[in-house]
């Protein structure tokens, strides 16, 4: 552990029972105002109107105080502090979650790591990254891209999510069929856990097998183990080709079959696979404004495929050729091959308009769930019969990663009863357990699904998970009820004194 000197004397341990009362409550932020100086602790009047909630629908309060280290020195010092005082510490990022995992339930601080985005070292010939987690994800990808590199991880908040916030949630997004979610990325990660101990495995190899995976635990792990606070990326290759289409499909057979045959023909492989039912292509080209639908005519499946290559001409031609093929063999409608940067831009725009959703549809429920890959037709004809039978009218959009399982549903009510969110949300969960699918895909569990958690890992993973979090973090100070509730055994700070936002 760093050194800590008030945890060394007597007075400091005396001043920790002492102040320990008080943790959780507004006096609390006087303290470590004290302890930590004003330039990196703010409080009261000095967070202003500063966002501390994510993007989800759940609820959030304002912080007792906000702490905003410059080094991996002062969080341990931060970190060891509030465990010594019984100060629960909820980690923010970019804030573009959708579960409520980064959102204050009461009497926590925030630690923001804004401070600290330094991209320190890219090598060329590992073909790594070594960055600071307050990094913003564009800024690295921009980063390897001026080496001639490709950071694999991509995601529709690039611009305002963090690379310790990715790991942390274990991000997926667009290029998970090719490159895999965020953990795939990672060869070595620097934490702090909740006592202030730092935790250094910033190592370059991709063969590491001595002794347990520690990163691989912390990935994941939703801010509830450690605060992740440098890590080492693995990049790619950067592509030299890329060809983007758009398919409409009269089966879910042909959907499968696309996707198996450009993964056995195309040498570059498969970067994304995007498959939109007709409730939600019909949807966006009528209410999104700016959508031009790239297809004329109803089809029963829409994909956007895109695939990766190294010679930009030969490439293209494959791509032409297995569409050719599969149209030829009545797998394939209709096709579309985008001839440009900006015929590609403008069909993932198609895809991406979902941002638009919040608007066009107020108080809309959202989920990301995974199931086998030959289930997914299945499944969301059953969510959709569920949800119809139970509330007539309803709004059901379908669209998803088909490449790597997971499904997308929005549903939207335009006079919900009450009640509509946690009733759609116990009836869609229902099938995910019925159908041994996953809670979470990609956004991890939070405070939104963690009553669904035991539909996905039983009793003895669960278990063990608690075992882990009270083995890392003994007094549950680190984002406490987020991914599932402690037994009243690990007790956790006051929250009185939390002021809404």
């Amino acid at each position: 552990m760093s050194d800590i000197g008030f945890r060394a004397s007597a007075d400091g341990e005396v001043a920790a029972r002492a102040s320990g009362d008080i943790a959780g409550t507004p006096a609390f932020a006087a303290i470590l105002i004290d302890t930590f100086g004003a330039d990196n602790v703010s409080a009261g009047a000095a967070l202003g109107t500063r966002r501390f909630r994510d993007w989800s629908d759940t609820r959030g309060v304002e912080p007792l105080a906000l702490l905003r280290p410059r080094d991996v020195d002062t969080v341990s010092r931060m970190l060891a502090f509030c465990h010594a005082h019984g100060q629960t510490v909820v980690t923010q990022g970019g804030l573009s979650g959708l579960a409520g995992g980064a959102n204050l339930l009461g009497g926590e601080v925030a630690l923001s790591l804004e401070r600290m985005q330094a991209i320190e070292e890219i090598d060329a010939v590992s073909g790594t990254i070594r960055v600071q987690a307050g990094a913003i994800l564009q800024r690295v990808q921009e980063a390897a891209e001026a080496a001639n590199l490709m950071m694999p991880l991509d995601l529709g908040a690039r611009g305002s999510c963090t690379i310790g916030g990715n790991l942390a949630t274990n991000a997926g997004g667009n290029r998970v069929i090719k490159y895999g979610m965020a953990r795939e990325s990672v060869l070595g990660i620097e934490a702090v856990l909740a006592d202030g101990t730092i935790v250094s495995d910033l190592h370059k190899m991709i063969k590491n097998n001595s002794g347990y995976d520690l990163k691989q635990l912390l990935v994941g792990s939703e801010g509830t183990l450690a605060v992740i606070t440098r890590a080492v990326l693995r990049l790619a290759p950067r592509p030299r080709a890329v060809s983007t289409a758009w398919c409409g499909l009269s089966s879910f057979a042909g959907v499968t079959t696309l996707l198996t045959q450009a993964r056995e023909r195309l040498g570059g492989g498969v970067s994304a696979f995007e498959v939109m039912w007709p409730s939600y292509y019909d949807f966006v080209t009528r209410h999104v404004a700016g959508i031009k639908a790239p297809l004329a005519g109803p089809h029963a499946f829409h994909v956007l495929l895109e695939s990766e290559g190294s010679d930009p001409a030969r490439h293209a031609e494959d791509v032409e050729a297995l569409l050719a093929s599969l149209m030829e063999d009545g797998v394939i409608d209709d096709a579309v091959l985008a001839a440009s940067t900006s015929d590609a831009a403008a069909l993932w725009q198609v895809r991406d308009a979902t941002a638009e959703f919040p608007v066009l549809m107020p108080g809309l429920i959202g989920f990301d769930i995974s199931f086998a890959i030959a289930d997914l037709e299945s499944v969301a004809t059953e969510c959709a019969a569920v949800l119809e039978a139970r509330w007539p009218g309803i709004t059901t959009l379908f669209y998803g990663h088909l490449g790597d399982g997971n499904l997308h549903l929005i549903a939207h009510h335009p006079a919900p009863p009450p009640g509509l969110e946690e009733a759609v949300d116990a009836a869609v969960y229902d099938v995910t357990r019925r159908w041994r699918g996953a809670v979470s895909a990609e956004h991890g569990i939070g405070g939104k699904k963690r009553a669904y958690l035991t539909h996905t890992r039983d009793a003895g993973a669960m278990a063990a998970m608690r075992a882990i979090k009270r083995a890392l973090d003994p007094h549950n100070i680190l984002n406490p009820g987020k991914v599932f509730d402690l037994p009243p055994d690990a007790p956790s700070a006051a929250t009185r004194g939390a002021v809404s936002c």
